[in-house]
């Protein structure tokens, strides 16, 4: 997962003024933004997760998913991260077209990640309705319900429908906002 922002290019476009040709191709700015943020995010799991991981298992022994159908809800449960991720990294990247600088709103994005997905600290030791609260937000989308998953922990259909709902969202809020800034970008010459 690209937890703590960045990643997409979107924010430097928009300064630049590249982001009027992204608007004018034949392809969604939200579906490339998307499709290179998934390509991204194979590689960084085939040559920064998986090794780590093995050398881990290898030298201090892991707890494996039980079977195939925990091993295809974490998987799916993780796929459902990564777009749940870019979701709301492609909305904080979409806020360059109404604001002067990003870095405010990075800095937000990054706390509220850190501090919401499970990264730092899991969710499960919040108590009451702090941690009813954190599990209901869609960071906790990111990392934790997969990680639930993945040890066994959680159901694996309320988790996917869970992650399932807000992918959903977070896209949906995502193409409105790109249908917001078609309207704001202005293409001078043509």
């Amino acid at each position: 997962m690209q937890l703590f922002g960045g990643g997409l290019t979107i924010p430097e476009r928009i300064r630049s003024g590249d982001i009027a040709l992204d608007l004018v191709r034949p392809a969604p700015l939200q579906l490339w933004a998307l499709a290179e943020d998934l390509g991204r995010a194979g590689y960084l799991f085939a040559v920064r997760g998986l090794p780590p991981m093995l050398v881990g298992a290898a030298l201090f022994g892991i707890v494996l998913p039980a079977g195939p159908v925990q091993w295809a809800g974490f998987l799916a449960a993780a796929l459902l991260g990564v777009l749940i991720s870019f979701g709301w990294r492609y909305l904080v990247a979409l806020s360059v077209c109404w604001l002067v600088d990003d870095r405010g709103v990075q800095v937000l994005s990054m706390a509220l990640t850190t501090f919401f997905s499970g990264m730092m600290l899991p969710l499960t030791i919040f108590p009451g309705w702090l941690g009813d609260l954190t599990r209901a937000l869609p960071w906790s989308g990111m990392v934790q319900a997969p990680a639930d998953l993945f040890l066994g922990t959680a159901p694996i259909l309320g988790t996917l429908a869970f992650q399932a709902f807000w992918a959903a969202a977070l896209l949906a809020l995502g193409a409105l906002g790109t249908r917001a800034i078609r309207h704001k970008v202005v293409i001078q010459g043509g």
